[in-house]
């Protein structure tokens, strides 16, 4: 099952937190569940460059608190917070009610999923040898510290006329205990056969028992989605 299912979701409320934190009744949920997907899709389309990791949503009365997680917040913020105030207005035209935008880094982005599925994907996208952008990817995760990693590419690999699947796997995973702190990211290259999935497991090593990840620590340490 651990092969099937998403690490994140299997682990939430034990080494993962939730990406949205909010309530609503049966009118209201749809309504916000699609209002969280542009949040996210406005920031990571119009700063990508910055390196988002991962955005947390989380609502009060009225207002609408977004947390975005980068490798390189001062891109994202802008001189004197003027690319955060632009942000901000852009938001406002998606969300009902206040938004309210912060911004943390990322203290170590070799070790945060999302950002080393993407920096892949970047490789790809400029005709890199794939084996050889998994491998040095790979290689450079296990060196910042982590546990264990496995990155797997899908599709016409190579511009090659049927699709197939290419992965590379160092260390250990354990993906059926839900102590280890297990990282997923996923995205897509776009190169001109057709696109390229990206899926990338970093496993930053096992919790102490009983021990539990607050939304804080989920941050200080690189945690993804």
């Amino acid at each position: 099952m651990g092969h099937k299912v998403r690490p994140t979701s299997l682990r939430l409320g034990i080494t993962e937190t939730w990406r949205s934190h909010w309530f609503a009744n049966k009118k209201q949920f749809g309504e916000y569940l699609v209002e969280d997907q542009m949040i996210r899709a406005y920031i990571k389309h119009h700063y990508f460059y910055a390196g988002v990791a991962r955005i947390d949503i989380r609502r009060t009365r009225g207002t609408v608190h977004v947390t975005a997680l980068c490798a390189r917040p001062g891109l994202m913020i802008g001189r004197r917070g003027v690319e955060v105030e632009r942000l901000k207005a852009g938001l406002d035209d998606l969300a009902e009610g206040t938004v309210e935008v912060a911004v943390e880094e990322v203290t170590e982005p070799l070790l945060d999923a999302q950002l080393v599925a993407e920096d892949v994907a970047q490789q790809i996208e400029r005709r890199a040898s794939f084996r050889r952008a998994i491998r040095r990817a790979a290689e450079m995760v296990m060196t910042a510290g982590a546990v264990g990693v496995k990155i797997q590419l899908s599709g016409r690999l190579g511009g090659s006329e049927m699709a197939r699947s290419e992965k590379v796997l160092q260390g250990r995973f354990p993906l059926q205990t839900l102590r280890a702190q297990i990282g997923y990211g996923f995205t897509e290259a776009k190169t001109k056969y057709g696109n390229i999935g990206v899926k990338t497991w970093i496993n930053r090593g096992l919790l102490p028992p009983g021990g539990r990840i607050s939304d804080t620590e989920d941050r200080r340490n690189g945690l993804n989605a």
